[in-house]
């Protein structure tokens, strides 16, 4: 019975936070005259697909990671149809970058307990933020308000990455773990490429 009441409320919250989203975005668009009504056959499937990982999320456990995986798809297939049809496309496009590695980084929710895959998880889901970062700067750069003229400036990003990766990679030294030196040594040689790489773009070598 305490599954079954789950599974309801999770439909009710997902269905009515598809409702309401939905809505929102047709209302905004309306108001700002760029109403693109054909983009509703975007935007609602994506609603829909989000309320489906619902009841998963709310059911707890392994199914959970299966309800966050729905919701994270549909979310992104909303955005789509909302940008769409607020014909924001061209300066909104970053967003499709900003979603998808913030939803990447969501999974570390269920990091798997061995030390080895937990580590390998953890830079996944770090690569993912930065990920996140670069879509948030082109997001700045699109729209105008930042304005980095011919630096490379995605070299800082590269650095990151190579910074993230390198430190996980001393993390899973700490560990008495199988295959642990083949791990680091995996992970310390691309992060020393990358950070070079990027040292480059950076200074425009």
């Amino acid at each position: 019975m305490d599954t079954k009441r789950q599974i309801q409320r999770g439909w009710l919250a997902g269905l009515g936070a598809a409702a309401l989203a939905t809505g929102a975005a047709t209302a905004a668009a309306q108001s700002s005259g760029r109403f693109h009504w054909w983009a509703g056959f975007v935007l609602v499937p994506g609603a829909l697909i989000a309320a489906a990982g619902g009841p998963l999320l709310a059911r707890g456990g392994g199914r959970a990671f299966g309800g966050y995986v729905i919701a994270g798809i549909g979310a992104i297939v909303f955005t789509v149809g909302a940008l769409l049809m607020l014909g924001l496309m061209g300066d909104g496009w970053p967003l499709l970058v900003v979603l998808p590695c913030l939803a990447v980084a969501g999974t570390y929710r269920w990091r798997p307990d061995h030390p080895l895959a937990r580590g390998l998880h953890r830079t996944v889901a770090l690569l993912a933020v930065t990920g996140a970062g670069v879509g948030v700067t082109l997001g700045l750069i699109v729209t105008g308000l930042v304005d980095v003229g011919d630096t490379g400036w995605w070299g800082g990003f590269m650095m990151l990455a190579a910074a993230v990766v390198f430190a996980n990679a001393l993390e899973l030294g700490r560990h008495r773990m199988p295959y642990r030196l083949q791990a680091v040594t995996l992970l310390v040689g691309p992060s020393v490429v990358a950070c070079l790489l990027g040292l480059r773009f950076l200074r425009g070598w």
